[in-house]
C-alpha cells in the first residue's frame, strides 16, 4: 500500500484561532463557558472541550445568567448579540475573520437597500448568521437549478458566498446569475485556504486508486471535500476516524490519498497514517478472480434464494451471492422486501459494487428501475407526453415534483396557471406536468404545470363556447371575489356575477353571500361576443321580495313592522326583508305631532294597517292612526282666547295624503338607511306638491336645492 497525505489537510486558520481562544477560556476556572453550538464540526474536539468544562448549547435560553458565551467560527446574526446584551450575558467572539468580513459587506449593502444573494447551504450555521445581517431577507442559492430560476432583473444586488462552498459549483451558479442580475456586485468570499484545499484534493484524487477524507460528518467543508474526491475517484471513503474502515485489506496494493476537513485535528490524521504504516501487507486474489465477469454498473439476472427483513440474497451463478439491501428494493421507503420478491423469483439487478468493505457483491433493483424510469422520462420529453407526480418540496425559485423516484424541478412561474405568493400550498399535491427542458448528462429535468393547465383550459373553453347561450344554466365554482362581484368558473371559462345580482337585498360585499370554492347555480344573462366576457345571474325571480309581498300582502291587512329609519315627513318600517313601507307623519298618531321621533324609535315594533299598495312603482303606505281611536274633542274656549282652528284630516282624505307622500321619488343611500335623519331637517320645497305643502308646516320651512333633503324625502326602492 502506498499513501500520500495532502499538504493542506487539517485545521484552517479560522479553526486554529477559535481553538486557541477556547483554550484560554478553559484556563478561567471562575467562569462557566458555553459555546453557542459546537465550536467546530468535529465530535472528538467537542468531547475533549466538554471534559474541560466548556459545553455547547443550542440556544441562549439554555445558558445560565452568570455564564459567558463563546461565539463559534461560523458567526451569528445581530439579533444574537442583541439578545445577549438584553440578558446581560458576557461573550467571547471566536468568529472567523473571513466570516466577519462577509457580515460587514452584507450589512453595508443591505442598509443601502440592495438585494442580498448568498451562495451556500441555507441550513449551514455560517449562512444562517450571514443572513441575519441581511435582516433574514437574503435569497440563498445552493444548486444550479435554483440559480437558473432567478428571474432577469435590474435590481441592485450584492452576491456573497459561504466561505467553505464548493468552488466549482460556485462558478456555475455565478455563470447564471451574471446573466439575470444586471446590477449585481459580486464578492468572491470563498476562503482561499478552502479553495486551495479543494484543488489539492481533486488533483490527488485523480492520481489515486482510493481516497480517504477525514472529518466530522456534520462538517460542510469535509462533505464538500468528499464530493470532490468522489467525482474523480469512486473508491472514496468519508471517515471521522480511520477505525471506521475496519480492515484495510481492500486497500492492499493500491495508492491511497489522504485529506481532511478544516475542522479535523492533526491527531486524527496521524492515527490514520500510523494504521496504514503498520498494516500487514496481504492480498487475496482468489475472490476477485471468481468475480472477474462482474463489473460495477452491470445489469445481470439472478435468482432470489432468501428474503430477510433488511435484505434480499440473490444467486448470481458466481462464487459469492449478491445482496440487495432493503433500501435498494424500491423507491417507496414504506415497501418491505417481502412485498416485492419471494424465494425462487428470477429478477434483474444492477451491480453497485463487486467487492464492498466486507467482500460482498452489492446489488440494487431500485437503481435499475431508475434507469428504466429515466428512459421513459427521456421518451416523454421527446414526445411531449404529460406525466404526473407529487410535489414533495418547496425550494428557492419553485417546487420539486417526484416522478417514480426522479426529481422534476418546476419553476414558481410554471407551478400554476396563476401567480402564487405562497408555493407551500402545493406541498403534497398530485399534479400533472409537461417536461420542457432536460439535461441527460446530469439527469436534470424541468417541468411545467402551467402548460398542462392552459392546454386543458383551452380545450374546455372551446367546448364551452360550442353550447353557450343566454339563459343557459350552469353549476359553477366561485373562483375569486372582488368589491364589484364574484368570478365563477363555468368549466374553462370564467363569468362575473355582479354584486347586485347576488341578492335581492342590498349587500356591501359578495362575501356576505358566497365564498371562494362554493358551487353555485348561475345562468348567463349576457355574452359579449367580441370580448368573450360573460355576465351571470344568480338571484331567482321567486325569491324577489316584491313577488313574496304580492302573495302575502293586501290593502286593509294589519301587520307588525319594525321602524328602520325616520325622516321629517314620516317613518319607514320594514315589512319583510327587502321591503319597507312609509308611515306618513299624519298617520303616526291620532293627534298632530311635530316629528316622527315624538312617537317612534328606531328598532321599535308596531302594528300598522296597509292603506295603499302601488305594485307598479313598488310603494306601500302604512298607518298606525287607522288602528287608533279618534282623538277626543277639545273643550270650547272663549272666542278671544280661542286659537286658530286646525283643519281636521278626515278618513276620506287619508288615501290622498299617503298617496302624495308615496309619490315622493326616493333614491335610497346607505347613509339614509343606516342613520336617522335629524328631527329639524325639513322636506325640500322642490319635492313637495302644493297640496302637501298646505297640509304640512314642515314643507313651508323646507330649504331650497338641498340634495341631501331631496334624498331623505324620497321613498327607497327595492332593487328588482
Amino acid at each position: 500500500m502506498e499513501y500520500v497525505v495532502a499538504k493542506t489537510a487539517g485545521f484552517c486558520f479560522g479553526v486554529a484561532r477559535a481553538l486557541d481562544i477556547v483554550s484560554e477560556c478553559a484556563k478561567d476556572a471562575e467562569t462557566k463557558y458555553h459555546t453557542l453550538g459546537p465550536i467546530i464540526h468535529n465530535p472528538q474536539v467537542v468531547a475533549e472541550l466538554a471534559e474541560e468544562g466548556i459545553t455547547p448549547i443550542g440556544t441562549l435560553e439554555e445558558a445560565e445568567d452568570s455564564a459567558s458565551i463563546i461565539i463559534r467560527t461560523h458567526g451569528v446574526g445581530p439579533k444574537v448579540y442583541e439578545e445577549m446584551q438584553k440578558r446581560g450575558l458576557s461573550y467571547v467572539d471566536a468568529t472567523c475573520p473571513f466570516v466577519k468580513k462577509i457580515h460587514a459587506i452584507v450589512k453595508e449593502h443591505h442598509d443601502a437597500g440592495e438585494k442580498i444573494i448568498i451562495i451556500g447551504d441555507k441550513n449551514h450555521p455560517e449562512v444562517v448568521g450571514i443572513n441575519g445581517w441581511a435582516g433574514g431577507e437574503a435569497q440563498i442559492l445552493g444548486t444550479e437549478e435554483e440559480a437558473q430560476a432567478v428571474l432577469e432583473n435590474e435590481i441592485p444586488t450584492c452576491i456573497v458566498a459561504q466561505t467553505t462552498f464548493n468552488q466549482n459549483i460556485y462558478k456555475k451558479l455565478i455563470f447564471f446569475l451574471k446573466k439575470t442580475c444586471k446590477k449585481a456586485v459580486l464578492f468572491d468570499t470563498i476562503c482561499s485556504a478552502t479553495h486551495k484545499r479543494q484543488e489539492e484534493a481533486l488533483s490527488l484524487a485523480q492520481k489515486m486508486d482510493a481516497m480517504i477524507v477525514l472529518g466530522g460528518r456534520n462538517s460542510s467543508n469535509t462533505q464538500k471535500l468528499y464530493d470532490i474526491c468522489k467525482s474523480a475517484c469512486p473508491a472514496t471513503y468519508c471517515l471521522e476516524s480511520i477505525d471506521e474502515l475496519g480492515s484495510l485489506d481492500m486497500l492492499n496494493e493500491k495508492r491511497v490519498g489522504i485529506t481532511a476537513g478544516a475542522s479535523t485535528p492533526a491527531v486524527i490524521i496521524k492515527e490514520a497514517i500510523n494504521k496504514m504504516e503498520n498494516q500487514e501487507q496481504s492480498f487475496e486474489t482468489l475472490f476477485e478472480e471468481s468475480l472477474k465477469t462482474l463489473n460495477t454498473g452491470d445489469v445481470v439476472k439472478g435468482t432470489v434464494i432468501e428474503v430477510r427483513p433488511t435484505e434480499v440474497i440473490v444467486d448470481l451463478q458466481v462464487k459469492q451471492d449478491g445482496i440487495i439491501p432493503a433500501s435498494e428494493i424500491s423507491d417507496d421507503p414504506n415497501v418491505t422486501p417481502e412485498e416485492v420478491v419471494k424465494p425462487g423469483d428470477e429478477i434483474e439487478v444492477f451491480v453497485v459494487r463487486v467487492n464492498d468493505a466486507d467482500g460482498n457483491i452489492m446489488l440494487s433493483r431500485r437503481k435499475l428501475d431508475a434507469i428504466q424510469t429515466w428512459n421513459n422520462v427521456v421518451k416523454a420529453f421527446e414526445e411531449g407526453t404529460i406525466l404526473s407526480g407529487k410535489i414533495t418540496n418547496v425550494v428557492n425559485g419553485g417546487v420539486i415534483a417526484m416522478y417514480k423516484g426522479i426529481k422534476v424541478f418546476i419553476p414558481a412561474s410554471l407551478a400554476s396557471e396563476r401567480y402564487l405568493s405562497d408555493l407551500s400550498e402545493l406541498q403534497g399535491k398530485e399534479v400533472e406536468f409537461k417536461l420542457i427542458d432536460m439535461n441527460e448528462k446530469r439527469h436534470r429535468v424541468v417541468g411545467s404545470v402551467k402548460a398542462v393547465l392552459l392546454a386543458q383550459k383551452a380545450e374546455l373553453e372551446a367546448k364551452f363556447w360550442e353550447s353557450a347561450e343566454v339563459g343557459r344554466k350552469y353549476n359553477g365554482v366561485v373562483k375569486s371575489l372582488t368589491n364589484f362581484g364574484a368570478f365563477v368558473d363555468l368549466g374553462g371559462v370564467d363569468g362575473l356575477v355582479h354584486v347586485s345580482e347576488l341578492s335581492w337585498q342590498r349587500i356591501k360585499h359578495p362575501s356576505e353571500v358566497v365564498s371562494v370554492g362554493d358551487t353555485i347555480e348561475v345562468y348567463i344573462k349576457d355574452i359579449n361576443e367580441e370580448t368573450k366576457k360573460i355576465s351571470l345571474g344568480f338571484k331567482k325571480a321567486e325569491d324577489n321580495p316584491w313577488e313574496i309581498a304580492k302573495r302575502t300582502l293586501a290593502v286593509d291587512d294589519t301587520i307588525r313592522v319594525k321602524i328602520v329609519r325616520m325622516l321629517p315627513f314620516g317613518a319607514f318600517a320594514e315589512i319583510i326583508p327587502g321591503i319597507d313601507g312609509l308611515i306618513h307623519i299624519s298617520q303616526i298618531a291620532n293627534k298632530r305631532i311635530a316629528k316622527p321621533q315624538d312617537e317612534l324609535e328606531i328598532g321599535q315594533e308596531v302594528d300598522v294597517k296597509i292603506v295603499e299598495i302601488d305594485w307598479e312603482n313598488k310603494k306601500i303606505g302604512l298607518s298606525i292612526r287607522a288602528l287608533l281611536p279618534e282623538e277626543a274633542p277639545v273643550e270650547e274656549t272663549p272666542a278671544e282666547d280661542k286659537p286658530e282652528e286646525e283643519t281636521p284630516v278626515h278618513k276620506e282624505e287619508l288615501g290622498a295624503t299617503i298617496g302624495e307622500a308615496l309619490n315622493i321619488s326616493v333614491e335610497e343611500t346607505e347613509e339614509s338607511k343606516a342613520e336617522e335623519a335629524p328631527a329639524e331637517e325639513a322636506v325640500p320645497e322642490e319635492t313637495v306638491s302644493e297640496e302637501t305643502a298646505s297640509e304640512s308646516e314642515e314643507a313651508e320651512a323646507a330649504p331650497e336645492n338641498t340634495e341631501e333633503a331631496e334624498a331623505a324625502a324620497e321613498e327607497p326602492k327595492t332593487e328588482e
